[in-house]
């Protein structure tokens, strides 16, 4: 890699530091230097995609307009039937997610609302990759925020495996020259049970054995986070965490049995899809609802797993963009522009929804149809 390119990525992730640092500088809680000093941080980014409504999942209840826009799908008001749960008497969570209220109440949940991108494409496939190369309109990035990050970040001592993606491929986010892994299943890839698994993963290695190119290294590093993960012994939720069926659950109790192994790992990345949500979307219940309640337990189990552990993690919510202000003719919410992020963990300052609301007056909307960003999600 040469000098320049590097120096270029190097700009970029010192840029994205520098707005994050701008935008949400009481989101996180300042350390002392001792406390800086610990080892073991890592951020989980959990990407929702198809593009989440957040107008739903962080209902702007004092907002009058949410419900002349939103008629048949708006979320009740609180204290009624299946109402909005209040979070400061104009947000609240919908009425699925009550599993995230007990940590917004403590100080580890945070939201960031009218947060988005600043490129207006309503393209999933732009906007995803926008969002995960952190470089808006520009589509020359060839890699991602987090493992540039990764590139201008020293390791520990030894530590070869920084990141994780329980993803069949490696996420955008993650594509670049610093080393990752992803895989389906992290703690059950598997390539047969008993003898006929050790017999299957001699022959890999046999096979490639005399190989010293980039192909020899990759096989001998998958085989060597095989082994690493094959001896964390499968899932076992600690403090009586109960993780819900839906895929994300799977996926989070996987990420933290590899937090607590305590192997250095810096990153991990999930991604949810199903949030396009043009027809039927519901109100209080029906398919959104359904999908931000596995959300939302999913993300308070992996918080019960991890314990005392949560101190030092970090897990954001991210998605290309949100949906309309008002309700479409087929009961569902058409592309948009801002949404509503999550942020949860020991390092955030919670308890507070962030982000300046725009407000849903026709005026106020951006191109008079869709909540307006005001929160770069960089």
């Amino acid at each position: 890699m040469n000098n320049a390119r590097l120096t270029r990525r190097r700009f970029v992730s010192t840029g994205l530091a520098a707005a994050a640092g701008l935008g949400f500088g009481p989101l996180f809680r300042l350390r002392d230097a001792r406390a800086q000093d610990r080892p073991g941080r890592t951020l989980v980014c959990v990407f929702l995609r198809g593009a989440v409504d957040g107008l739903h999942m962080v209902v702007p209840h004092g907002d009058a307009r949410y419900y002349d826009l939103r008629g048949e799908i708006a979320i009740p008001r609180p204290h009624r039937a299946e109402g909005v749960l209040d979070l400061d008497g104009f947000f609240g969570l919908h009425p699925a997610m009550e599993a995230l209220a007990p940590l917004f109440s403590a100080g580890e949940l945070a939201v960031v609302h009218a947060c988005g991108s600043p490129d207006p494409s309503r393209s999933h496939f732009d906007a995803q990759t926008y969002m995960e190369t952190g470089t808006p309109g520009d589509k020359s990035t060839e890699d991602g925020w987090m493992n540039r990050h990764l590139q201008t970040s020293p390791a520990a001592a030894g530590q070869n495996l920084r990141a994780i993606a329980v993803t069949g491929n490696v996420p955008r986010s993650l594509l670049g020259p610093a080393p990752t892994y992803a895989a389906s299943s992290l703690i059950d890839l598997d390539l047969g049970r008993g003898r006929q698994g050790s017999i299957a993963r001699q022959a890999l290695a046999d096979l490639y054995a005399d190989r010293d190119d980039l192909i020899g290294a990759t096989v001998d590093e998958t085989l060597a986070n095989y082994d690493l993960f094959r001896s964390l012994g499968g899932n076992r939720p600690g403090n009586g965490a109960v993780y819900p069926a839906a895929p994300l659950g799977r996926q989070l109790s996987e990420v933290a049995t590899v937090l607590k192994a305590g192997i250095g790992v810096e990153m991990a990345f999930l991604e949810v899809g199903g949030w396009d949500t043009h027809v039927d979307q519901g109100a209080s219940s029906g398919s959104l609802a359904d999908l931000l309640r596995a959300l939302a337990e999913a993300l308070a189990a992996f918080s019960t797993d991890m314990g005392s552990g949560m101190e030092d993690v970090c897990v954001i919510t991210l998605s290309e963009f949100g949906r309309t202000a008002a309700v479409n003719g087929a009961g569902g919410t058409d592309h948009g522009r801002a949404t509503a992020m999550l942020a949860l963990g020991g390092t955030v300052r919670g308890g507070r929804v962030f982000g300046r609301w725009p407000g849903l007056r026709r005026q106020d909307l951006f191109e008079g149809r869709d909540l307006a960003v005001t929160t770069d999600f960089r």
